[in-house]
């Protein structure tokens, strides 16, 4: 059972104090890798992104809402992509670094993307790893993953019928490395930014989209094939069109 107080312990036992931060470089050599790779996957290109264009910045945040109920078309390609890209994807390189679309404490980027992907046009049914290298998928398991997402998603519908439903997963290690116990707090923050940099790209396109925080976490890890320890879901939104 959850201790009552291990919220409380953990927002004291993770503040920095003037004159009390740790000491000591980084372990170069021990830097967790920063992108997962599924070689052996099948795998899938996406369309290449727009970057311009499209409605005033003003104009979709104004309009951006939670959507819960969707009209039952699926999903377009192109639409995933732009998607994918606005939330995770890279945006420029300079001096061999990659640099992406939502920014990441010590740019170190521990946020992993996974799709349930329920009715999405040109991909059969199933679950997939997004490849931010090569901007394209991973497929992972085909199959109707609709009752076992929502279940997973604190028994809430919404993630059964949406035709897509993202799940992101923090590999904390990549954040521990350099910030060690504080890390937590970035990965969460972390999440947080691709979730509203996705809410406003789907805005934009003229979808919806609901944020998930609240989910089955143990159910979740298992759709996804992470282990919860090393790897585990911390956040899932759904997109689709919003139903008139």
């Amino acid at each position: 059972m959850m201790s009552d107080t291990i919220g409380d312990d953990f927002q004291r036992e993770t503040k920095y104090r003037r004159g009390m931060l740790q000491g000591g470089g980084l372990d170069w050599s021990g830097q967790p890798k920063r992108y997962k790779l599924y070689q052996d996957a099948p795998k899938f290109d996406l369309p290449e992104p727009t970057c311009d264009g499209g409605q005033p910045i003003w104009t979709i945040i104004s309009g951006r809402r939670s959507v819960r109920r969707f009209s039952g078309e699926p999903l377009a390609t192109g639409d995933l992509s732009q998607l994918l890209w606005a939330s995770q994807g890279i945006t420029g390189t300079r001096g061999g670094h990659e640099f992406r679309a939502s920014p990441s404490a010590g740019a170190l980027y521990p946020v992993e993307t996974y799709l349930v992907a329920n009715d999405i046009e040109g991909l059969d049914q199933g679950v997939y790893h997004y490849s931010v290298l090569e901007h394209g998928l991973d497929q992972l398991n085909r199959g109707d993953y609709r009752d076992r997402v929502a279940e997973a998603a604190l028994d809430q519908p919404m993630a059964g019928y949406a035709p897509v439903v993202f799940i992101w997963t923090g590999i904390f290690q990549r954040s521990k490395w350099k910030y060690r116990q504080r890390a937590y707090r970035y990965v969460y923050l972390d999440a947080g930014h691709l979730a509203e940099n996705l809410a406003l790209s789907a805005e934009a396109l003229g979808l919806g989209s609901c944020q998930i925080g609240a989910l089955y976490d143990d159910e979740a890890n298992a759709i996804v094939g992470v282990d919860g320890e090393e790897e585990s879901t911390i956040y899932m939104t759904v997109v689709g069109r919003p139903a008139t």
